[in-house]
């Protein structure tokens, strides 16, 4: 079996795979304190959760942001598997040409998401990202990265808005029933969801605008369920979506 790791800032998605069926799928926290050690016993207990075991992994693939926690899971995959794990980077074929100014700006997150997605639904197409980070990334017809725009996430955002307002109190974030708030916890959540909403429709619209054609929007990351809805121009979801582009890049090196 494969197993897929990709490491945010904020949260680590992990995928078991066999072939292009995936077996168990895991969201947990991205700590750079942790060692390799603890990460095994992490991983250990999660697989083990769904029935599986880490013995059962044959090959890791990685697209991380955090290189700490990048060489853990490489001393894990290498341990486990006998043979150093494929890293979605430089030297790693993905099969899309990034047209950025300095494609080694471009995080692995992005391409792999990228690359799920021109394989779904052709291109042109964007991706919505919500994560620590939400991301706009732009595929063209020829399933080329054109590149984005990369702006605070939700709960980011929100986060520094209750540091820095003494006298706001942290909120679920949820949308509200209306964008008209009559109490403080109602319009700071139309402010922090809706406003977050609005943002990527006029986003998205832009980017129309710029490619001269409306394209599919797909929305991913770990808020993209409660998100998405909200957004006129999304128009579809897929929370495995970095998940499944990694193992399309694992079928492209293999």
């Amino acid at each position: 079996m494969i197993l897929a790791v990709d490491v945010g800032n904020t949260h680590t998605v992990l995928g078991l795979f066999d072939d292009s069926d995936l077996h168990g799928h895991w969201r947990v926290s991205s700590n750079p304190a942790l060692t390799a050690d603890e990460l095994r016993v992490k991983l250990i207990a999660l697989l083990a959760s769904d029935g599986h075991a880490l013995g059962e992994v044959d090959h890791v693939i990685i697209s991380s942001v955090v290189p700490r926690l990048t060489a853990a899971y490489e001393e894990i995959a290498g341990e486990v598997c006998g043979r150093a794990p494929m890293l979605v980077g430089p030297g790693l074929k993905t099969g899309m040409p990034i047209r950025y100014d300095n494609p080694h700006e471009v995080g692995a997150d992005r391409i792999v998401n990228g690359v799920a997605a021109y394989e779904a639904l052709g291109g042109p197409v964007v991706v919505v990202d919500f994560g620590t980070a939400t991301t706009i990334d732009v595929i063209d017809a020829e399933g080329a990265y054109l590149g984005g725009a990369i702006a605070p996430g939700v709960e980011t955002s929100a986060e520094a808005l209750f540091a820095k307002a003494a006298r706001l109190s942290k909120v679920d974030l949820e949308a509200p029933p209306k964008v008209i708030g009559t109490n403080t916890r109602a319009s700071v959540q139309a402010g922090l969801i809706v406003g977050e909403a609005v943002m990527i429709d006029g986003l998205v619209r832009r980017v129309w605008d710029e490619l001269g054609t409306e394209t599919p929007v797909i929305a991913t990351g770990g808020l993209a369920a409660s998100m998405a809805p909200l957004c006129e121009t999304v128009t579809a979801v897929d929370p495995d979506l970095t998940l499944k582009g990694l193992m399309v890049v694992y079928r492209r090196n293999a």
